[in-house]
């Protein structure tokens, strides 16, 4: 099998790199621009075709949250047109998407954990972006599925948990919000569940499926900053603030824990705890 993984410098693509060794069913192609750009539709269908790609993984993305807010052109051409030219791409030799996606789909004014079938209603531009990438694998014309995920973070790329360790030796306090509750994911074990899915091939036989995937538990991103300056025996004091007192241009849900039924019964998962995660990953960047 021949896997493309897009943005493979992203957090997820980095992390799949570092365990593709162990799959040799599979050969992987990874890119990222500028060799590979996704909004370019005719290097794009020629890549896929001259390297005869089964399945691609879509780690590419717009993630400026609130950047995005201002730059709605770039945003709309990386999340969403470049997924409907990998679709259009992978229909002409029967090819296979997993495509990734964002708990910010939802406007967080719940309080149960999101399921797959609730009702999605983005607040921002990046939420709208992402949700049109989703629209365009759920309607297309493929063997695809988005797996929607949450507050992701790894020992590459930029991130709160690098962030946090970061201000934690500058700074004797931080200020982080208290009201927003989500689920922290650890990209590593997102990478893993991604190529465990490729192995359940025939389950991937199907049209705009949709999974949630994030570690387990729930916390708030003061419980999260808590949490990394515990586990990174740093000497910081994190002070809990209100959503208001920390203006961001864009709006971010309240709640956005994730339901993980669904995928945990259709491909037999464990998904690990949040803080375990966590302390692997700053175990990880202690070592480097």
């Amino acid at each position: 099998m021949n896997i493309l993984v897009t943005g493979s410098n992203g957090q997820l693509g980095s992390e799949i790199k570092d365990i593709a060794a162990g799959y040799k069913n599979f050969r992987f192609f990874f890119m990222d621009l500028p060799a590979l750009d996704i909004c370019n539709t005719n290097q794009l269908a020629v890549f896929i075709a001259k390297n005869k790609i089964d399945t691609v993984i879509n780690c590419a993305a717009y993630t400026a949250v609130d950047a995005a807010e201002q730059n709605t052109v770039i945003a709309e051409e990386v999340n969403a047109i470049g997924v409907l030219n990998l679709v259009n791409a992978l229909a002409k030799v029967n090819g296979k998407l997993i495509h990734i996606s964002t708990d910010y789909v939802f406007d967080g004014n719940g309080f149960l954990p999101y399921q797959e079938t609730d009702e999605v209603n983005p607040m921002g531009v990046y939420g709208n972006t992402k949700r049109n990438g989703e629209l365009a694998v759920i309607n297309g014309d493929i063997d695809g599925i988005v797996i929607r995920t949450s507050w992701l973070y790894s020992a590459y790329g930029t991130n709160f948990v690098k962030t946090m360790l970061r201000l934690g030796t500058e700074k004797k306090e931080v200020n982080v919000i208290y009201d927003q509750v989500g689920t922290p994911t650890n990209a590593s074990d997102l990478a893993i569940v991604c190529l465990k899915l490729l192995s359940h091939s025939n389950q991937l036989n199907t049209k705009g499926n949709v999974y949630h995937y994030s570690n387990e538990g729930v916390a708030s991103w003061y419980d999260l900053a808590r949490a990394i300056m515990e586990l990174g025996k740093v000497d910081c004091e994190v002070k809990p603030i209100e959503t208001k007192d920390y203006p961001t241009a864009a709006k971010r849900p309240y709640f956005s824990v994730l339901n993980k039924t669904k995928i945990k019964n259709d491909f037999e998962i464990k998904i690990p705890y949040w803080r375990a995660s966590l302390a692997r990953c700053i175990s990880k960047l202690k070592q480097e």
